[in-house]
């Protein structure tokens, strides 16, 4: 069952919505923890277990840091201040052995389903260098859905109670609703937990407004994967199942496609469950904030995925730049060659980290892994250049606020974003690295047309992708002024109202890509 299924949409949400207003107030969470059980069970059955033995894990350590930092207090009331930073530092490093312990216990569900054969074949090929008559035995396994959303949430959770950020839940109750709550379970957002813990069992009662603006974010995400996404998937892998049939520009042409298409089913899937959340008035974050206006890769970033940014950014990226390691290494650079150059290595080395996670995060492949040190390269040569930039801009006297300059920074940014997403969606490297070649050292206009229109979309479904390209672009641009389009909608007489949400509905009938000929996207984020 993904979110665009029709059981989800029209059977399970309507059912889990008119429940949950039955019942008494205080039943409301526990009614959503089974539900979002229920519908994990759906999608995963048995590797269930998986997420209840994370959830119970990262719940009874939470508890246990709790309790030793109690301790901790009790023992330290009566003593002298060295021997108070004694037994400081000893329960310290007992909660901090905790917390190592359930992380790690955590990441090696990860690790089996996830990246056990990638690193398997790692090992085969240097014992095969090597000449060892011996190869690791690579095994076909089915990972938990969304097992790296919610891992990436737990570890948040423990590492917010470990730092007092957060108080360790004794509701056992709102720690699995939280690492569960049915909307998120498959695809995120990626949530703090003192986000969105209060919201997960307030139990307010759900409102025709509530309900209305929900599906309201539903039917858009739907128009986006159903008209846009699911209309541009044959092509997409038509062009990247067999590239070496293709010209430049129609290769050119297939990942420009997959990038709009993953925008589109991604960001979907986030209407969805924003919609999803928002029926029973729990708030989550934006995952994108159009992210196709930024000026550099560093922008981007921080308006595609936010909450995966926001994550790597905090649990990565802030610890490594603080760990004592990285203050030695900058702490000699700086000697040597001032701080400005001490600042871009520490920052350097962190960014380094976060990357090569970014990447493995993605999938366990090579593709994923280039396709994360792609963008670390981008990000350090920004942060490299930039002042350089802006001197010669100075020194020639552009102004770097006018919109045409603007707008050609725009450009640049979403024509390396999309090099990167041909990498990220290519099989192999051979094959990335062999449309990238064909794409800028084999550049020809002969038969373009008529290839194109062999690829399995006409000249009327060209049109419909880009009227519901248009829609989102206009929807994204009016949000980026400042203009919600939602909450100006929602001002509008009922029958003003009606009329667009009728419109949306019919345009997702008529204008979807249905039946024969179509291949449905499946969930991409799932997988990871």
């Amino acid at each position: 069952m993904s979110y665009f299924n029709i059981i989800y949409i029209f059977a399970f949400l309507p059912v889990v919505i008119i429940l949950y207003n039955i019942i008494p107030k205080k039943l409301r969470p526990v009614l959503l923890l089974i539900a979002s059980y229920l519908f994990f069970f759906y999608i995963s059955g048995k590797l269930i277990i998986f997420l209840i033995l994370s959830s119970l894990s990262i719940y009874f350590s939470a508890l246990l840091m709790k309790k030793i930092d109690k301790v901790k207090e009790e023992k330290i009331t009566d003593l002298e201040s060295e021997e108070k930073r004694v037994v400081k530092e000893k329960y310290k490093r007992l909660k901090r052995t905790v917390l190592v312990v359930t992380i790690l216990f955590n990441l090696s569900f990860l690790f089996f389903f996830k990246y056990l054969n990638f690193f398997g074949s790692i090992v085969n090929g240097i014992l095969d260098i090597l000449k060892i008559n011996y190869s690791f035995k690579l095994i076909k396994l089915l990972a938990p859905i969304g097992i790296s959303f919610y891992t990436l949430q737990a570890i948040s959770y423990l590492v917010d109670v470990y730092n007092g950020k957060v108080e360790a839940s004794d509701s056992l109750l709102k720690v699995l609703l939280y690492l569960s709550f049915f909307p998120i379970i498959m695809e995120g957002p990626i949530t703090r937990f003192s986000s969105v813990c209060d919201s997960l069992l307030k139990g307010e009662k759900t409102t025709y407004n509530s309900i209305c603006l929900g599906y309201q974010r539903i039917l858009f995400g739907m128009f986006k994967k159903f008209v846009i996404a699911d209309r541009l998937n044959i092509f997409v892998k038509l062009t990247f199942g067999n590239y070496r049939s293709y010209s430049s520009l129609v290769l050119a042409l297939g990942a420009i496609f997959y990038t709009i298409l993953l925008y589109m089913e991604f960001s979907g899937t986030m209407d969805v469950v924003i919609g999803s959340a928002e029926i029973f008035n729990i708030k989550l974050e934006e995952n994108f904030k159009a992210p196709f206006f930024s000026k550099n890769i560093s922008e981007f970033w921080s308006r595609w995925h936010i909450s995966l940014g926001l994550w790597l950014k905090n649990y990565i990226f802030y610890p490594v730049s603080m760990s004592k390691f990285v203050k030695k290494i900058t702490a000699w650079f700086r000697k040597l060659f001032g701080s400005r150059v001490a600042t871009q290595v520490m920052g350097s080395m962190a960014l380094f980290a976060v990357w090569s996670l970014n990447g493995l995060w993605h999938g366990a492949g090579w593709t994923f892994v280039v396709f994360g040190y792609y963008h670390l390269i981008l990000i350090l040569l920004g942060n490299i250049f930039e002042p350089t930039v802006i001197k010669v801009c100075k020194k020639l006297k552009i102004n770097r606020d006018n919109k045409f300059y603007k707008f050609l920074r725009i450009i640049k940014t979403c024509c390396l974003v999309v090099i990167g997403e041909l990498i990220f969606r290519a099989p192999s490297l051979s094959v990335a690295f062999g449309m990238l070649g064909k794409i800028f050292t084999k550049f020809s206009l002969k038969g373009f047309s008529s290839e194109v229109l062999s690829l399995g979309l006409d000249v009327c479904d060209f049109l419909v992708v880009i009227l519901g390209v248009v829609v989102v672009f206009v929807v994204s641009l009016l949000n980026e002024k400042g203009k919600n389009v939602r909450e100006r909608i929602s001002q509008k007489n009922i029958f003003v109202r009606w009329a667009f949400y009728y419109a949306l509905i019919l345009g997702i009938i008529l204008l979807g890509a249905y039946g024969p000929g179509y291949a449905p996207v499946d969930p991409i984020y799932a997988d990871f």
